[in-house]
């Protein structure tokens, strides 16, 4: 059978090498080739013994997901359609800034978790994304940006930030998004700090402490909601994880985390989350946490029922954080104009959930109710 390296860490190369009697040092050489070079051609693998390279143009592939379309926003931000088989296709987004370029990957087709406030989840799940669609979702847009260096090159990285805040919940395909974790952070590969790469949750507690064990990275929870009763309508996975279990769990992630702190996610919904008695509300449940909080003015999209709240009042809550004593970003809409911004991917989902269909013929009820 056919590997795919780009499935592999080093763990899992050197395994494989291990397999066809080969040392464990052919899984650094092709570590590099394949992250730090981009390459995908074996024969070009000069260090490796020429009869090696012709061994895994057998055994073996390199194959990321194509690239079905590249649309760069007005204010640079570009946002990669890739191809995952099967009817489905997902999103990721670069958005450079002067300091940094930081690249906003998906895990998953489509999300099961079903947030009433994001694009994705309205398209219902279709399946995880494996380690090479994850991963090669890093090393297709490195191609496209001309970022790839030689395989001793240590030097300034356009990416120099990874996100896992696209389409899917990284934390519903641990396994796979762990091993991708790995990669990024593996100084023969990517090389990204720890604090450079980000996992964002709704709250799959469990698994949120697998991953403080496993790999802890940077933390970011959609939060959302400053009680129970809200979240449980705007982000349903409360309802088996709630605010207790969930910031208890972020106490937990914080013991071994690399930075002293968990971003709480928190977008802004005009006359549902945005008072300023839920400012406060919100202080008082994060205030054994040490957080900061990120502002999300909302994103449109067709058929969603929300709105975003006003810039005054986005400011006006910022200002109960800040007076407070809590770090509070607002974040900067970007790519709107390509339907980049952050809540509106949607690619392509193949829905084995049926959500949509179930939500259009919910629609189709409401319609006929009002007729009546």
């Amino acid at each position: 059978m056919t590997v795919n390296l780009l499935d592999l860490d080093a763990a899992g190369l050197t395994a494989f090498f291990a397999e066809h009697g080969e040392r464990p040092f052919r899984a650094r050489q092709v570590l590099r080739w394949l992250h730090r070079c981009g390459q995908a051609d074996f024969a070009v693998m000069t260090d490796i013994a020429r009869s090696l390279r012709d061994e895994l143009g057998s055994l073996a592939m390199v194959v990321p997901p194509a690239v079905i379309s590249d649309r760069i926003s007005d204010d640079g931000t570009r946002k990669f359609l890739f191809d995952v088989g099967g009817g489905n296709a997902v999103e990721s987004v670069f958005i450079p800034e002067e300091e940094r370029g930081t690249l906003c990957i998906s895990t998953q087709a489509g999300c099961a978790l079903d947030c009433s406030f994001c694009s994705t989840g309205k398209q219902g799940f279709n399946r995880n994304l494996s380690v090479a669609e994850i991963i090669g979702q890093l090393w297709q847009v490195r191609h496209a940006l001309g970022a790839w260096q030689g395989p001793e090159a240590n030097g300034e990285r356009l990416i120099s930030n990874v996100v896992l805040m696209g389409m899917g919940e990284p934390l519903a395909n641990l396994d796979n998004t762990v091993t991708a974790l790995r990669l990024m952070l593996d100084d023969n590969a990517y090389g990204l700090s720890r604090r450079r790469v980000t996992v964002s949750t709704s709250g799959l507690v469990p698994a949120m402490d697998r991953l403080r064990d496993e790999c802890a990275v940077a933390l970011a929870v959609s939060l959302h909601a400053p009680n129970d009763g809200l979240r449980d309508q705007l982000v349903p996975i409360n309802r088996k994880y709630p605010l207790r279990e969930l910031l208890a769990a972020c106490q937990r992630y914080l013991e071994k985390a690399p930075r002293d702190f968990v971003t709480f996610e928190y977008v802004m919904l005009d006359g549902v989350n945005d008072a300023d008695a839920q400012a406060r509300e919100l202080l008082a449940l994060t205030r054994a946490v040490p957080c900061k909080f990120n502002l999300i003015p909302f994103n449109p999209f067709p058929g969603s029922p929300y709105r975003r709240s006003p810039a005054h009042r986005i400011r006006r809550f910022a200002e109960i954080l800040l007076d407070a004593g809590v770090v509070t970003t607002t974040r900067k809409t970007r790519g709107d104009d390509i339907a980049a911004a952050c809540g509106q991917l949607a690619g392509q989902v193949l829905d084995r959930t049926q959500r949509t269909g179930r939500r259009t013929l919910v629609l189709q009820l409401d319609r006929q109710d009002a007729c009546t």
